[in-house]
């Protein structure tokens, strides 16, 4: 099993082969064209160029997009696509993404251009999702291909995949298949056409056959390279995010700037507290200021030594770190109440280093405004004249500073930069208070606190509160007060069944957010079997996504039945049984989370005001930024910048972040970093529209994970 990456901030990036050029000398090429790194995205609406239009989002990646359904887009000719700067050739644009092989009419003197541009400066051309056949290199589907859904197919990787593009892959690529009732992918599956230099790189079986037909492959010819996708998709499929990293890097040389790698970190809240349970019978849970029945009696769940003992050799056995979001009052009154003693905190204290520990407050109090708790859903009390009451400065510090003394003398390895407030509290929670607490600022300017953990179901964007920036994390639907499977099962059932069905019927009233159950999951089979199953897709679609935000659950789920486990397993083996060693999951603490997604942050800022430039000479690539925005970029293995080596390894390069004065960075890439030679320039020739092709309903949005009505 490959280990995770736990480090800190990355370091940079510089920019791989060049898009067809042969490399020399940085300093002695006065012959080579400049290479400008930003892509050119032909759209036509669809969701393939949409999806990597997303992805170059995602890395940091600069591109140009033309949209050929509007009648204001500029015109695509040689003046668009190249020119000469200082007397040097320039091609304006290091690949070119169209939405199949010619998205133009016949006889196109825009789709000349490109080819012509293409062959000039050996550019690439990816075909976003395109119709098999000869114009690219492929038989057509009817002599003795397919053509339909491929909903649940597992393709594979093939041993030139592998050794190119898609050397991060283990080698299966699943296609989802989460809904019967929504077709959710389309291909065209065909072999290579009489003749054609076509490798494949992504196949898999035509139906009814042993012979592998081609999803993604690399066809030569005219000078040209074209990488050539046949199944349709969009930015949210799994099979999408597995390739789509293959697809930049092939496209770029493996040059470009941006990055992009796959985060997991999972904070686990109200360590040492208690946490009250589900109860089954009343549908609420007792101890909650929402569970008004006098009847209810709260039934804590609260961890033992012998979960602390699993969690420790679960994170040796995947070689992960959870991050143990503490409130020391628990420790303090469950030795009150047992004559001094606490083995849960002598337990978690002694294996304190097998572990990273976030400030949770001391008693888990809540933060923002004063409640009114008389009334559900409960209301934010009002002074005499209208205004809110606060939670005072006095309070907020003392919870903070008050934890941290507690974990400072039980000699937890703390940073005190980072906070989680109890329920993310004084930070604004819609409806009953819209703004912060005044008073939270301050305060965490008196604490030194530089990160601030905000709910992302809430706040999913990172915000400056005072001196700190927020760091959304992802509720996991494995509920805080439940300790075994039956109680998350049934809890499950009450927020996702109608009213109808016995459940709360909120379902209902939220149609745009929820779809209910069509029946109750069996309390027995349903957390296994249904729950486990959709929270893994959800949790893994965010690790595949290039977003550091990290996960949280409660101590609770370590306890009892454990109910968390799986779905972490779920996810690290999962994740395991796709990626090849090279490419670890990225396991970051809460501060190098929230520098990450600021330095992406102010990335775009420069990004979107055009203050970025950047292009390749030779074996020189160059980028400039403004003073202050580091710069990121991902390049060959062997990059130096200056007389120090570039960046971190990563999925087979090297990546990551590298500050800036103002002045130019160069980056000098490797020999090895040269391009493949191209093929023989005979001359674009001209070749007929792509036929159209088939897109099913349901890969224009992501399917839905839940079960469908």
């Amino acid at each position: 099993m490959k280990r995770t990456i736990r480090t800190t901030a990355l370091t940079v990036g510089a920019l791989i082969a060049a898009l067809g050029l042969q490399a020399g000398p940085a300093q002695a090429d006065t012959t080579a064209p400049r290479i400008d790194l930003r892509v050119l995205v032909v759209s036509d609406g669809g969701p393939a160029t949409d999806a990597i239009a997303a992805e170059l989002d995602a890395a940091g990646t600069p591109y140009t997009k033309v949209d050929l359904t509007s009648s204001a887009r500029p015109v695509i000719d040689a003046g668009f696509l190249a020119d000469t700067v200082d007397g040097r050739p320039r091609a304006k644009f290091q690949a070119v993404v169209l939405p199949n092989d010619n998205p133009f009419a016949a006889g196109s003197a825009e789709m000349a251009a490109l080819a012509s541009y293409e062959q000039t400066y050996a550019i690439p051309q990816v075909d976003a999702y395109t119709y098999a056949r000869p114009q690219a290199g492929l038989n057509v589907p009817t002599s003795g291909g397919y053509s339909g859904s491929i909903d649940g197919v597992q393709a594979q990787v093939t041993d030139a995949g592998r050794s190119g593009p898609f050397g991060y892959l283990k080698g299966a690529v699943p296609f989802e298949d989460n809904s019967p009732s929504v077709g959710e992918s389309y291909a065209y599956l065909s072999t290579p056409a009489p003749g054609a230099d076509f490798t494949p790189y992504v196949q898999a079986a035509i139906p009814g056959t042993t012979t592998q037909g081609s999803l993604v492959g690399e066809y030569r010819h005219d000078g040209r390279r074209e990488l050539v996708v046949t199944f349709v998709y969009n930015q949210y499929q799994e099979q999408f995010r597995l390739l789509s990293r293959g697809i930049v890097e092939w496209m770029t040389g493996g040059v470009h700037l941006g990055a992009s790698r796959n985060y997991f970190a999972v904070h686990v809240d109200d360590v040492f507290l208690s946490d009250d349970r589900w109860d089954t019978q009343l549908n609420c849970t007792p101890g909650d200021i929402d569970c008004t029945n006098s009847s209810a009696t709260p039934n804590p769940i609260r961890m033992t030594p012998a979960d602390v003992d699993y969690a420790t050799a679960w994170e040796q056995s995947h070689h992960f770190t959870l991050d143990l979001v503490y409130n020391g009052s628990g420790s303090i009154d469950q030795r009150e109440d047992n004559n001094g003693a606490d083995l849960l905190a002598d337990r978690l204290v002694a294996d304190r280093n097998q572990f990273r520990w976030v400030n949770h407050t001391y008693t888990h109090a809540f933060l923002g405004c004063e409640q009114d708790t008389t009334v559900v859903p409960w209301k934010c009390e009002t002074n005499p004249d209208g205004s809110t009451q606060w939670v005072s400065r006095q309070t907020i510090d003392a919870e903070i500073a008050n934890n941290r003394a507690w974990g400072q003398a039980n000699g937890l390895p703390l940073d005190n930069s980072e906070l989680v407030t109890g329920e993310h509290s004084g930070l604004y929670i819609l409806p009953q208070q819209p703004d912060d607490n005044p008073n939270l600022a301050p305060a965490l300017a008196d604490n030194g606190v530089k990160w601030l953990a905000a709910d992302a179901s809430r706040q999913p964007g990172q915000r400056q509160v005072g001196p700190a920036a927020t760091v959304p994390r992802y509720p996991m639907n494995v509920f805080y007060n439940a300790g075994h499977a039956s109680e998350e099962t049934d809890e499950y059932n009450w927020l996702y069944t109608s009213r109808a069905q016995g459940g709360s019927g909120i379902c209902e009233d939220n149609p745009d957010t929820t779809t209910c159950l069509p029946a109750p999951l069996d309390t027995g089979t349903g957390y296994q079997n249904y729950i486990v199953p959709l929270e893994t897709r959800i949790d893994l679609g965010h690790v595949l996504s290039n977003d550091p935000k990290p996960h949280y659950i409660h101590q609770s789920n370590l306890a009892e039945d454990r109910i968390a486990y799986p779905v972490l397993n779920g996810v690290l083996d999962g994740y395991n049984a796709l990626f090849a060693d090279n490419t670890p999951l990225v396991n970051l603490r809460m501060k190098d989370i929230g520098t990450e997604l600021q330095r992406r942050a102010a990335w775009k800022s420069a990004l979107d005001a055009g203050q970025v430039t950047a292009y390749r000479i030779g074996d020189a690539v160059t980028v400039q930024a403004p003073n202050g925005t580091a710069v990121t970029a991902s390049l060959p293995t062997g990059t130096t910048i200056g007389a120090g080596s570039f960046g971190t390894a990563y999925a087979g390069q090297v990546s990551g972040w590298t500050p800036s004065s103002g002045a130019a960075l160069t980056f000098t890439l490797p020999h090895s970093a040269a391009a493949p030679a191209g093929t023989a320039r005979t001359g674009a020739k001209a070749t007929a529209p792509a036929p159209r092709t088939k897109v099913p309903a349901g890969v224009k949005k992501q399917v839905p994970y839940t079960r469908e009505h």
